[in-house]
C-alpha cells in the first residue's frame, strides 16, 4: 500500500500545507517566480521586506558570489507599505499559499507603524519581523543584537498586529538564546533563524571592497552548519515554534533542520541557483517519508538524539 505522507505543520495558530517557505529577499513578492513554478505548491511565501516608505537601497555593486554562498548588500530596497498593499498583495491573494509579510524599520515607532498599516488587509497569514536593522535613535546599533531592544520592537509589533508575529533573529551576536528568550517573553508567536552573517570581499586587483557598501550579508551553504547549531540551541531554549533558515539547498538539508527541531524551513540562496528548489525540496521530503515508511512530517520534527 502506497503511503501518502501528510506534510502539514503548525506554527502556533498558523497551519501550513507543508514546511517549505521562501525566505524574504530571495523571492521578490512571489510574482517574479510565478512563471517558473506553481506557487500553490509552496507552504508559504515570505515576501521581500516592507518598510513604511519606499527605499532604493544601496548603490551597486551590491551582490558578490563567494565560495559556497553569496554576499548581498541590497540595502532593503522595496516598494514601501502603500504600494505593497495596493499593487503586490492583491495579486498574491489568488494563491492557496500562506503569505507572510516581512517588515522592518529604523525605530520602534516605525516598526509599529508598518504593523499597524497591515491591519485589515486580506490575504496576510503572518508577519515576520526583521530585527537586523540599525536603530537610528541609538547610534546605528542593530535592534537584533540587544535583548532589550529586540524585546521592545517585538512588543510594539505584537501590540499593533492582528496576525501571528514571527521574529527573525540575527546570528551576529554572542549568544542567540538571550535574544530568543527576550523576544519570546515580549510576545512573539514564533522565531525564524538565522539571518545573514556579516562579511566582506576584496577586489585584489583594484584593492577596493567588492561591495560598494563595504560589508554585506553572507548566505548560502557556507552558513548552514552555523544556522543548524543556532536553531538547535534556540529550540532547546524556548517554547515557541522555530523556523530554520540558512543555506538549505535540498531536501536533505531541510531534514537536518527539521530533525534538529525546526517546525518549518525557509529556502533563500538556493532560489538564485535553482528557481525550482522549493518545490524540489517539497517533493524530496515527500519521497523521503515514503521510502522510510513515515506517514507524516511531524514524525521527523525534533527527533535528534543527542549523546
Amino acid at each position: 500500500m502506497e503511503i501518502h505522507p501528510d506534510l502539514r505543520v503548525r506554527i502556533g495558530s498558523l497551519e501550513l500545507k507543508n514546511p517549505v517557505l521562501t525566505a524574504s529577499g530571495t523571492f521578490g513578492y512571489g510574482r517574479e517566480f510565478s512563471p517558473l513554478m506553481d506557487l500553490n505548491r509552496l507552504g508559504g511565501i515570505v515576501v521581500k521586506g516592507v518598510s513604511l516608505t519606499p527605499r532604493e537601497g544601496n548603490p551597486p555593486p551590491r551582490i558578490v558570489e563567494t565560495p559556497c554562498g553569496m554576499l548581498n548588500a541590497i540595502g532593503l530596497a522595496n516598494v514601501g507599505l502603500e504600494a505593497f498593499l495596493n499593487e503586490k498583495l492583491p495579486w498574491l491573494r489568488k494563491f492557496d499559499t500562506a503569505v507572510i509579510v516581512n517588515i522592518y524599520g529604523h525605530s520602534v515607532e516605525e516598526y509599529g507603524a508598518v504593523a499597524a498599516g497591515l491591519r485589515g488587509a486580506e490575504g496576510i497569514s503572518a508577519i515576520e519581523v526583521n530585527i537586523s536593522c540599525p536603530n537610528v535613535k541609538e547610534g546605528g546599533m542593530a535592534f537584533g543584537t540587544d535583548p532589550d531592544m529586540s524585546a521592545r520592537v517585538t512588543k510594539r509589533v505584537v501590540r499593533e498586529a492582528e496576525r501571528p508575529v514571527i521574529v527573525k533573529l540575527s546570528p551576529n551576536v554572542t549568544d542567540i538564546r538571550k535574544i530568543a528568550l527576550a523576544v519570546e517573553a515580549a510576545g512573539a508567536d514564533a522565531l525564524s533563524l538565522i539571518n545573514t552573517l556579516t562579511g566582506m570581499a576584496v577586489d585584489i586587483e583594484k584593492r577596493v571592497p567588492r561591495l560598494a557598501n563595504l560589508s554585506g550579508g553572507l548566505s548560502g551553504p557556507a552558513i548552514r552548519p552555523v544556522a543548524l547549531f543556532m536553531v538547535r540551541q534556540v529550540v532547546k531554549a524556548v517554547r515557541i515554534p522555530v523556523i530554520g533558515v540558512g543555506g538549505i539547498m535540498d531536501h536533505r538539508d531541510a531534514l537536518e533542520f527539521l530533525i534538529a527541531g525546526a517546525r518549518a524551513i525557509q529556502v533563500g540562496t538556493a532560489n538564485f541557483v535553482q528557481p525550482q528548489a522549493p518545490v524540489n525540496i517539497i517533493e524530496g521530503l515527500r519521497d523521503f517519508c515514503r521510502s522510510h515508511g513515515i506517514s507524516g512530517i511531524e514524525e521527523i520534527i525534533g527527533t535528534l538524539r543527542e549523546g
